[in-house]
């Protein structure tokens, strides 16, 4: 169940380099962000996931720097409210950290006879940490679904309750293991549940927290505790756990992996939107989204801990939605 990201992005591997994730660049062929003559005012309202929301507000902050005039307020109480916030014309953007489902998309064709538009903006690795004494040095997917995994359909024999079942010795023999995670109106649940549980329930023990950095915080506070959160929200206090679908390499949640396809859990932070076919955006929303593939948009995303796309993604994605791709001289 190899979590493979499009060809667009393979091409774009080297620019990773072995020390991707010390020391992380956008990519040279995106171009920079040139601000338009016109003037641009409004409000932007987005709905959505908390995984996106300093991401969604950092973009906010940086936009408003070309226009005063704009207003941008986020709202991030999980991926589950941004298609009904959408439907309803509350929020004009709907951060997504998975993708939508059918019976949203379906919901939403029925109040306006199109389906949404999805717009890949950036990369996540979703991260399972650990404290940061932990000696673990690597998990196997089945092993991660015996740990959180009610059904265990991932194949493990047994569940795993404490941390001597996976090896460790001393004080880390006997003890338990603290179960951390979110709340299923978040997309964060959602993914980790379809990809490193196989669909199964979730264990009763799991202690669900109303945000990403809440379970890096509790498994800070916990050494004997495990949770899952995108990987911008890792500190000091916690260590993502190198993870492995087979248990013949384990991979470290960074730009390269997430790119090649070899860490299990990467996936694209996603922006919905409600545009009609062959219409054209309103200069607010073109604007924003253009400096969102801009370099400064994308350098945003590294300030931001997340994973910037390359230019051909970049240039899909504003193609797809009529707005000319600038060229980059060099």
């Amino acid at each position: 169940m190899k979590t493979i990201l499009p060809a667009t992005l393979l091409a774009a591997a080297a620019l990773a380099g072995p020390a991707a994730a010390q020391q992380l660049k956008v990519d040279p062929k995106l171009p920079a962000y040139l601000p338009v003559q016109e003037e641009i005012r409004g409000s932007l309202n987005a709905v959505g996931s908390d995984t996106m929301i300093n991401l969604m507000t950092l973009w906010g902050e940086k936009f408003r720097a070309w226009y005063p005039g704009v207003k941008v307020q986020v709202e991030g109480k999980g991926s589950s409210t941004a298609p009904p916030a959408l439907i309803k014309g509350t929020a004009q953007l709907g951060p997504m950290s998975r993708q939508m489902k059918d019976k949203e998309i379906d919901a939403f064709v029925k109040a306006f006879g199109y389906e949404p538009t999805r717009i890949r903006t950036s990369l996540d690795a979703l991260a399972v940490y650990v404290h940061k004494d932990n000696p673990i040095e690597g998990l196997t997917l089945e092993q991660v679904d015996a740990i959180f995994g009610k059904n265990r359909k991932l194949g493990a024999e047994e569940s795993i309750d404490r941390w001597g079942q996976l090896g460790l010795g001393g004080k880390w023999a006997g003890a338990a293991i603290s179960l951390y995670g979110r709340n299923s109106a978040s997309g964060t649940y959602g993914f980790f549940k379809k990809h490193a549980l196989g669909k199964g329930d979730y264990k009763d023990t799991v202690k669900e927290q109303p945000g990403s950095a809440s379970v890096v915080q509790s498994v800070t506070n916990d050494p004997f505790a495990i949770g899952y959160s995108g990987i911008g929200y890792r500190t000091s206090g916690v260590r993502a756990v190198p993870l492995s679908e087979d248990g013949d390499e384990f991979f470290a949640a960074n730009l390269e992996n997430v790119m090649s396809g070899d860490y299990p859990l990467g996936r694209f932070l996603n922006l919905y939107i409600n545009k009609a076919p062959n219409a054209e955006l309103d200069p607010l929303r073109r604007e924003f989204i253009r400096f969102i593939f801009s370099r400064e948009g994308q350098q945003v995303v590294i300030q931001a801990g997340y994973l910037p796309v390359p230019a051909s993604v970049a240039a899909e994605e504003l193609k797809a939605l009529g707005i000319p791709v600038p060229k980059v001289k060099g």
